[in-house]
């Protein structure tokens, strides 16, 4: 009974809250002054893209409400790490793109957070690292309702 579908989807779930808990909270230790969690995951993947997304886009990809991303992209477009324009198609859009600062400031979080997760990966292993990898992909996939 130990190993049942319900046990092993329950250990399943505790393990990965858990390690998303506690490298959510290592890796906002070494992000950059004023720099959120938020701010680096929406700079990243401006830079990852290399295309304008709308805010709604945006707020799909990350699965948060418009209104949640709209103040983290107010506090980007602050610190000058984003820009942000009128659609000149559609007066109601906006789009968002990562700015030069905003490149750097993700390369300067990116160099932080690279030991940290570099060390588990280190004490892990980079074979079994490798080897979770699809399996962590696929669970992401079906979880958006991908297959």
């Amino acid at each position: 009974m130990a190993d049942s579908p319900e046990s092993l989807a329950s250990a399943l779930f505790s393990e990965l809250f858990m390690a998303d808990q506690l490298a959510r909270t290592q890796v906002s230790k070494v992000l950059p002054r004023g720099m959120e969690l938020s701010h680096f995951g929406v700079l990243n993947h401006l830079a990852r893209v290399s295309e304008e997304r709308t805010p709604a886009q945006l707020a799909q990809t990350f699965r948060v409400t418009r209104g949640a991303m709209t103040n983290t992209l107010s506090k980007l477009e602050w610190a000058g790490h984003v820009h942000i324009r009128p659609d000149w198609d559609d007066a109601r859009r906006k789009f968002v793109s990562i700015s030069p600062a905003g490149r750097a400031a993700r390369d300067a979080a990116l160099q932080a957070i690279t030991p940290v997760i570099g060390e588990v990966v280190a004490a892990l292993g980079t074979e079994r690292v490798r080897a979770v990898l699809p399996v962590l992909r696929e669970m992401r996939r079906r979880l958006e309702g991908e297959g």
